[in-house]
């Protein structure tokens, strides 16, 4: 087998395209991958359980509101008091009255906070609630 002689004037080339198809495919296997961090859901929450509970619904618009143990309420990761609470609740009904409302409340919480939410969706005009939980394993 006889090896070709590399001229005198050539010099010897490093092809890269390789190497750039590996790295383009490798910052888009990345950005594919990568979980954005949702506000709402970033609350520290201890869910309850429940047998049955399904798998989340396809993403829609949806309010996310986190009932805390204490019974304090934060929307879009900021604290609000009843007052604001119903207010943000009515601004959201007025831009799309079929809008979901997710209720996330901490598994300690009492009952009359989420049901202090539910009224307020209810007199703002939203029917379209869920209650956010965990599948018991």
């Amino acid at each position: 087998m006889r090896i070709p002689e590399i001229a005198p004037d050539e010099e010897p080339a490093l092809n890269l395209t390789s190497m750039i198809d590996v790295v383009f495919l490798l910052l888009i296997f990345f950005m594919v991958s990568t979980t954005f961090l949702d506000p709402e859901r970033q609350v520290d929450l201890e869910l309850p359980r429940a047998p049955e509970a399904g798998a989340e619904a396809e993403r829609q618009a949806e309010i996310v509101v986190n009932v805390l143990a204490d019974g304090r309420v934060s929307i879009g990761g900021a604290m609000v008091d009843d007052e604001g609470l119903r207010t943000a609740l009515r601004q959201a009904a007025a831009a799309d009255p079929e809008i979901q409302v997710t209720i996330r409340g901490d598994r300690k919480t009492h009952h009359e906070h989420i049901v202090r939410v539910m009224n307020a969706c209810g007199a703002a005009g939203l029917a379209n609630l869920a209650v956010s939980v965990l599948e018991e394993q």
